[in-house]
């Protein structure tokens, strides 16, 4: 089964440290279950969604 950082990480182009950084430090919108990370489907993609609106190329 794969974990749902792996997931996100796939998702975001990312590796698997990076996700569970930014979920510590709440760049990214996760939350624990019994010491365990979880991520909403729905809540990553409005991230992203809200990503894309406030990144801007240098």
């Amino acid at each position: 089964m794969e974990s749902e950082a792996k997931n996100v990480a796939e998702l975001l182009k990312v590796g698997e440290k990076t996700v569970y950084s930014m979920a510590r430090t709440g760049e990214l919108p996760a939350f624990k279950v019994r010491g365990q990370w979880r991520f909403s489907r729905k809540d990553i993609n409005s991230w992203i969604e809200q990503q894309k609106n406030t990144t801007q190329d240098i």
